[in-house]
């Protein structure tokens, strides 16, 4: 519907602008024409039938090459031959081409008389709703005063100037190609970003004030990754967290973490032990190109009893931060990572009672790892930041992580994802 009312809305500013557009074609300083995908001439405008020395009733309705045959006089001159193949391109393709620096020979209103002119023609396809090719405009901006103003009158020299001017041309051909894949790499990284926002999107997050989140793809991925957090609501007040991290970056690690979180997600809303809907990650994951040696957490959270229940597959363990700075690693259980045991075993689980004021940490290893450095110094690292932060809420404290484990600073390698729940 949207669609269709843009549509709308285009035609509607084109009528009200009151263009002439056959008026603007055929005031453009440069010759052009219109071709039908038969190559028969059907419009053409001032600067062509001036430059070609030939009326409209020579032109219009007629086979481009019947009216502009080759110089068979002069075996060098190749500018139709060119054109043809760069036409059959355009046609094949459905992409313009802009074609190399032409010297050709057009005749001046008698076949026997012809005058030497360089050419830079440019041919554009013009589609219609099927795709298929409707018209070609054929643009030939005549540089010829270029070339004998840089070389007057000496023929090698006019060669010279010749491959100068088409170096040039191709410059300008290339940046604009660049630019093509600059828009065409912002469209993609727009496209991954969307991506995963959408995969990371849990409307469960809306019911907590007290949760802040954040997610940092890796400076040489397209702006998604393999890690993810989750925050599901359960029954009588009790909510589970999971984060996870799969191997890799870029948009395969991504559609991998998709499908495991969506996993994941639905086992902790139907299991009652937070073990048992990492067992069945596990199991999911042997089953998945990719999604094998991934890191995950799964905790349950219990207000009423004011206890954390979690299981651990080989993913750093989360922080139990206090009011008064000091910090707890919930390790007490840890298995491998999901698929790295030969044989599918049951997961270990863990409980740990917490205070009210008290605040979880759960972190993906992009921030606390760094290269060659040992995993227990990022550890240390962290606790230190935390211990740092302790009176600060989560939002706040989740910025300071960022930015004091130097995340900011680019000296973190590797995707991170951090949820800090206030308890």
């Amino acid at each position: 519907m949207k669609l269709v009312d843009r549509t709308h809305e285009a035609q509607s500013r084109s009528a009200t602008t009151d263009l002439d557009y056959a008026a603007l074609f055929e005031a453009t300083p440069s010759p052009c024409a219109v071709l039908g995908p038969d190559l028969v001439l059907v419009e053409v405008n001032r600067a062509y039938l001036k430059a070609a020395g030939r009326t409209r009733e020579d032109l219009l309705g007629r086979y481009l090459f019947d009216s502009f045959p080759e110089n068979r006089a002069d075996p060098k001159t190749n500018g139709m031959e060119n054109l043809r193949a760069s036409l059959d391109k355009v046609l094949q393709s459905r992409e313009p081409d802009t074609m190399a620096l032409q010297h050709c020979e057009i005749p001046m209103g008698r076949p026997e008389v012809a005058q030497k002119r360089w050419w830079l023609p440019v041919n554009t396809p013009i589609l219609g709703p099927d795709r298929a090719v409707k018209w070609i405009v054929l643009r030939m901006d005549d540089v010829t005063p270029l070339i004998k103003a840089i070389a007057p009158g000496d023929e090698p020299s006019i060669e010279r100037a010749a491959e100068e001017t088409e170096l040039y041309a191709r410059a300008l051909e290339l940046n604009h190609l660049n630019q093509e894949l600059r828009l065409a790499h912002m469209r993609e990284h727009e496209m991954t970003v969307t991506l995963q926002r959408t995969m990371l999107m849990t409307p469960d997050f809306e019911h907590h004030d007290d949760v802040a989140v954040r997610y940092l793809p890796a400076d040489d991925s397209l702006a998604v990754s393999g890690d993810w957090y989750d925050l599901i609501d359960l029954q009588d007040g009790r909510f589970a967290l999971t984060i996870g991290d799969v191997v890799g970056h870029g948009l395969e690690a991504a559609a991998v973490m998709g499908m495991l979180r969506s996993v994941v997600n639905a086992a902790a809303r139907t299991l009652e032990r937070p073990a048992q809907a990492l067992e069945v990650l596990g199991l999911f994951a042997r089953s998945i190109e990719g999604a094998m040696n991934t890191t995950s957490i799964n905790a349950l959270v219990d207000p009423a009893s004011r206890l954390i229940t979690y299981t651990n597959a080989g993913h750093p363990p989360p922080v139990l931060l206090h009011s008064n700075g000091e910090c707890e690693l919930l390790n007490q259980a840890l298995d491998p990572p999901l698929g790295a045991r030969p044989q599918h075993v049951p997961c270990s689980q863990a409980g740990r009672s917490y205070i009210p004021g008290d605040t979880l940490v759960l972190y993906t290893d992009g921030l606390i790892e760094r290269r060659g450095e040992d995993i227990d110094v990022g550890l240390d690292r962290l606790i230190t930041t935390l211990g740092r932060h302790s009176n600060h809420d989560p939002e706040v404290l989740a910025d300071a992580l960022m930015s004091d484990l130097g995340v900011g600073s680019g000296l973190a390698r590797d995707d991170i994802a951090l949820i800090v729940v206030g308890l």
